[in-house]
């Protein structure tokens, strides 16, 4: 089964390639700079077609290119647990036994003309089991089969024809005026376990359950359970509020959105003369130990940020009873989280632009992602009387995806690791991350592990194995997109930027390898 790469072509990257929708043997320039060989990924049968060739030498083109293939799709599914080859070290005796989930979309063009943005990529969910007794870890990956894509992939030739918008996308091949298929749950977004069983979410409905071991979907999980209806009555006048509510938002630009003409996230905006970022505080109490405050109403941190992904938040009260509560994050403006413009991702033509997602330096370089630390002061009525949210100054490059000991969550941490960018690269300064961070918030000292020249990372995962904050593991999933190859890497957090701070590599298989992946966590056996 042929696996396709997003279909793309640059703006502002001049290319001499025109990229075919299938890479079948590609036709290329008879008279090329010094190339690498870039390979897709291909069927079971691990035939590898003719190699399509990148020059080196044209940095701004190697760029446009690596940023391609960290979205290219995927195809095709594991029927058995392989085997990774291991590239470097070996798994330590003290690892834990378990399982890293990860979850992201695999799938971003069809056989009929139609790409989708990734966010309306089909969930495709990997499992990476490692067992530190006979040193292995054996890869499973397998679509998520969301009733979306039941209906959209034909189960016996194995084609796919998008008959689901998505929020984020226009269809080229499918139908667009009446299209009432909007909501395509993929699935894609996160993945969890929760009273025992695995599931694969999206935040626009319903997630699905997983069969752990071998990843087989059991279907859309209700996690209301079908809870009865409240016993108060409610009239069509509330109704119609609410829903007057809800839609006042999304009025401006929901016709052409609603004819398929453009895509629905299109018909929403921000507020831009609001100058500040609302915080919910939702507290886990009874009422009257909560205070007199009413929940519903946010702290309104004075800072207009879209704050992306939290790695912890605790609080801690004094004798009084008062309230200091810490948030560590992830923020970006408005204007570099553009749901639109998001992965720089065009509706229109559907193609790529990494341009949208690397501001040129000389731009405001608040707009990128950044490490920021939240404060807020509540008395004992939970009155606010402080919130605050500063950047944290020890690490000022582009980072996201901050995580820490999850022992710790919710506890006061030391130590906080994320996905940063080295910005070595002219061309892709900011995004994707290329380096593993690790910031001590204690000694304000940052140190790094880099993936190396045209690799990239994604989230990373802390494996805990003992009582002490950096006792344990990092797993982060490496893409090394110039030679299409996918790593699992293990890293010591004590030895990151350290020369032996990898303790082992292991390679996925060239004809799996996948697309960049959004969400995972470790679950230990039990």
């Amino acid at each position: 089964m042929q696996a396709k790469i997003f279909h793309i072509v640059p703006t502002m990257f001049h290319s001499p390639l025109k990229l075919p929708s299938y890479l079948h043997q590609p036709s290329l320039p008879r008279k090329l700079p010094q190339a690498t060989s870039i390979s897709s990924p291909v069927d079971d049968n691990h035939h590898v077609p003719g190699p399509l060739t990148i020059p080196d030498k044209d940095e701004s083109m190697a760029a446009f290119w690596d940023y391609q293939f960290l979205f290219i799709s995927q195809r095709s599914e594991t029927s058995e647990p392989i085997t990774l080859r291991v590239v470097e070290g070996t798994i330590p005796p003290d690892f834990p036994s378990g399982t890293y989930y990860l979850t992201g979309p695999g799938l971003f063009v069809d056989d009929h003309g139609s790409t989708v943005h990734p966010l309306d990529g089909h969930g495709y969910l990997r499992a990476f089991s490692i067992d530190g007794v006979p040193k292995e870890v054996k890869f499973t990956a397998k679509y998520i089969k969301t009733e979306a894509q039941v209906e959209e992939r034909d189960p016996v030739t194995g084609s796919w024809r998008f008959t689901h918008r998505g929020p984020f996308s226009v269809l080229k091949g499918g139908k667009k005026l009446g299209n009432v298929k909007v909501m395509k749950n993929v699935a894609n977004t996160s993945v969890l376990k929760w009273g025992g069983k695995l599931l694969c979410l999206w935040e626009g409905g319903d997630p699905y359950q997983i069969e752990s071991e071998t990843l087989d979907t059991v279907g859309s999980f209700n996690v209301i359970n079908e809870s009865p209806p409240s016993a108060e009555k409610r009239g069509p006048g509330d109704l119609f509020d609410v829903a007057a509510r809800l839609l006042k938002p999304v009025l401006h630009g929901s016709m052409t959105a609603v004819c398929g003409l453009s895509p629905m996230i299109s018909a929403l905006s921000v507020n831009p003369s609001k100058s500040t970022s609302p915080i919910y505080l939702l507290p886990r109490s009874s009422d009257k130990s909560a205070g007199q405050r009413d929940w519903r109403v946010p702290v309104e941190a004075p800072s207009r940020k879209w704050l992306l992904h939290v790695g912890n938040a605790f609080e801690i009260k004094d004798i009084d009873g008062n309230s200091l509560i810490q948030i560590q994050a992830c923020a970006c403006s408005y204007q570099w989280f553009n749901f639109q413009k998001l992965f720089g991702y065009n509706w229109q033509s559907g193609q790529l632009d990494p341009s949208i997602m690397n501001v040129k330096q000389h731009e405001n370089e608040s707009l990128v992602p950044h490490l920021v630390h939240v404060t807020i002061k509540l008395d004992t009525n939970g009155s606010c009387h402080e919130c605050s949210m500063e950047n944290m100054n020890e690490w000022n490059k582009p980072s996201d995806f901050p995580i820490i000991n999850p022992e710790f969550s919710g506890k006061k941490n030391t130590c906080i690791y994320a996905a940063t960018s080295s910005g070595t690269r002219q061309a892709l300064p900011h995004f994707p991350f290329d380096m593993v961070m690790k910031l001590n918030l204690s000694s304000k000292t940052v140190s790094t592990w880099p993936a190396g020249a045209r690799r990239f990372i994604g989230e990373p995962i802390f494996v805990p194995k003992g009582t002490e904050e950096e006792d344990g593991y990092i797993l982060v999933v490496e893409y090394a997109v110039s030679i299409q190859r996918c790593y699992l890497v293990i890293l010591d957090p004590k030895r990151i930027g350290e020369s032996d701070g990898v303790v082992a590599r292991f390679e996925v298989p060239k004809h799996l390898n996948f697309p960049l992946g959004f969400h995972g966590f470790w679950a230990k056996n039990d």
